[in-house]
């Protein structure tokens, strides 16, 4: 399968790193391909010293190998930690390094929408790239120009191949759904997925929100584009942060008569007060991937007191690891990621 790789997690998602792992062997096992050697799990030293400075070493040699770094840099901390990553494979002797980065950082900041401010998505690509990053392996870009930000490779892996299941079963027990996009933007996004499901021979008809901000997770207007009256819905969009948008369109979706309403967000941000929004919303449930971190348990407001309650009862996460598994799968076997995507 070409030359050996290794895989190393630079900020201890070793819960996910398992879970890609096992994916990776599992879809070797049924291509017929030998893994033996072809991808290690290497050790990483990933430290943060007391006056707020980082560090991030490969303990395992990479000479000569194919490096993956496994990371969700979501914080300024963590992209450091990333690039560190990225000079010690390079400094090292690696052939190839490539970020896996499910979730990719300041991605909403993807265009200049107001004088003199940056673009902070660019940044972030110009940093990665420029440290050494040869490709990327990335999941549901908030917008897909970020790609044009590289002037090396981008595996864009897309969340309809993780969802689609979940939609299906939707669709099975409660017979026709239809997708909802939040608003305009994420209209293209709903879309594939409609696309998607009909290889599962389901039509599924969309509905769109069109909506104006007064400024950012402050949504001022909704009108709605397409009749629910008596449906399931489920809403589709690329991350949720704060959830005051997302239970402001599910409360508004049932006032236009929807039977129910269910959310998908390929990644669950949830800062702030979106738990607690989410645990007393319309939504009949919320569904997201682990690109990010997910607490295992949260306080919020619930029956006029502070409980503590798991996070397994607001939020269904699904796993992105085996959209993973399957871009490094591409990459190691000189496989087309587009046939693999589907499978």
């Amino acid at each position: 399968m070409g030359k050996q790789s290794i895989i190393f997690c630079i900020d201890g998602r070793v819960d996910l790193l398992t879970k890609v792992i096992a994916q990776y062997e599992d879809m070797c096992a049924n291509l017929g391909i030998e893994r033996g050697v072809d991808l290690l799990i290497g050790d990483a030293d990933v430290v943060k010293f007391s006056d707020k400075e980082s560090n991030a070493a490969l303990l395992s040699s990479v000479r000569g190998k194919r490096v993956y770094l496994l990371s969700t840099p979501n914080t300024a901390d963590k992209i450091m930690q990333l690039n560190f990553a990225i000079d010690s494979a390079k400094r090292a002797g690696a052939k190839e390094i490539i970020p896996i980065v499910p979730y990719f950082p300041y991605s909403r900041s993807d265009k200049k929408d107001q004088p003199r401010g940056p673009i902070a998505a660019k940044v972030i690509a110009e940093m990665l790239e420029n440290r050494g990053a040869t490709d990327l392996i990335t999941f549901d870009l908030h917008a897909d120009q970020i790609q044009g930000f590289f002037n090396i490779p981008v595996i864009h892996m897309e969340g309809q191949y993780t969802f689609d299941k979940y939609i299906k079963d939707v669709c099975n027990q409660e017979g026709d759904v239809i997708l909802c996009s939040p608003d305009a933007g994420a209209a293209k996004r709903v879309k594939s997925y409609r696309d998607r499901m009909r290889n599962y021979d389901l039509d599924l008809r969309m509905v769109m929100i069109d909506k104006t901000r007064k400024e950012a997770n402050i949504v001022d207007t909704m009108v709605l584009i397409g009749d629910v009256t008596g449906e399931n819905v489920i809403i589709i969009d690329d991350m949720t942060d704060t959830g005051g948008t997302l239970c402001k369109a599910a409360e508004y979706l049932m006032e236009e008569g929807a039977k129910s309403v269910r959310a998908i967000a390929t990644h669950g941000v949830l800062s702030g007060p979106a738990f607690e929004r989410i645990a007393n919303s319309k939504l009949h449930n919320f569904v997201c991937s682990d690109t990010l971190p997910i607490p295992k348990t949260v306080e919020i407001d619930r029956d006029g007191g502070r409980m503590l309650v798991n996070t397994e009862e607001i939020v269904y996460v699904i796993s992105c690891d085996r959209q993973i598994a399957k871009a490094i799968l591409a990459i190691n076997s000189n496989r087309s990621i587009n046939e693999l995507k589907k499978g």
